[in-house]
């Protein structure tokens, strides 16, 4: 087993595919699913969430280093170029991503110390409340239908208590 990564319960981490599904946005659980399998849910979603942020983040600070590079190499030696106009747009692209990164990262964060600190059933809705007081101590409103500030960071967090909501309560029909 010399590189293989091993999950945290030392099982062989190769066949992604349980967490492929559990990660899925439309994912339907059966009202008799386990508390541990709407958790396994939310985590590998927040880790698919994690990705793909991670991966604009990456794809926007690559078109960064290339466009400035190509800024670089157009400017004569002694003017200074004016900044390319999508530059802006992409350094914003890539403070959105982190934006985002850090909010799954904290939800991440804040999702493992409530499955070590609270027991059985509860540890989704405790999740949840924790996560919307989260918001609510950064500063944003969710009494109003709409915040009035919409941010990266705010936009995750709500997307994060959707799919507590989603997976962690049997469907009705």
């Amino acid at each position: 087993m010399e590189n293989e990564e091993l999950d945290f319960n030392g099982a062989d981490n190769e066949e992604t595919g349980s967490d492929e599904l559990l990660a899925d946005d439309n994912l339907r659980l059966p009202d008799s699913a386990n508390v541990l399998v709407r958790v396994h849910a939310v985590r590998a979603w927040l880790a698919r969430q994690h990705d793909e942020a991670a991966i604009e983040a990456g794809t926007a600070a690559l078109t960064l280093q290339q466009a400035m590079s190509n800024a670089v190499e157009e400017t004569r030696p002694r003017r200074r170029a004016p900044q390319p106009p999508d530059t802006t747009l992409t350094q914003q692209q890539l403070a959105d991503a982190r934006q985002r990164i850090e909010a799954i990262e904290e939800a991440q964060a804040l999702l493992e110390d409530y499955i070590a600190h609270t027991n059985g059933e509860r540890v989704l809705v405790e999740y949840y409340l924790a996560v919307e007081q989260l918001i609510i101590d950064n500063g944003y409103a969710l009494s109003g239908e709409n915040p009035i500030q919409h941010t990266p960071w705010l936009d995750a967090m709500l997307e994060v208590m959707q799919r507590v909501e989603h997976v962690g309560t049997p469907q009705e029909e």
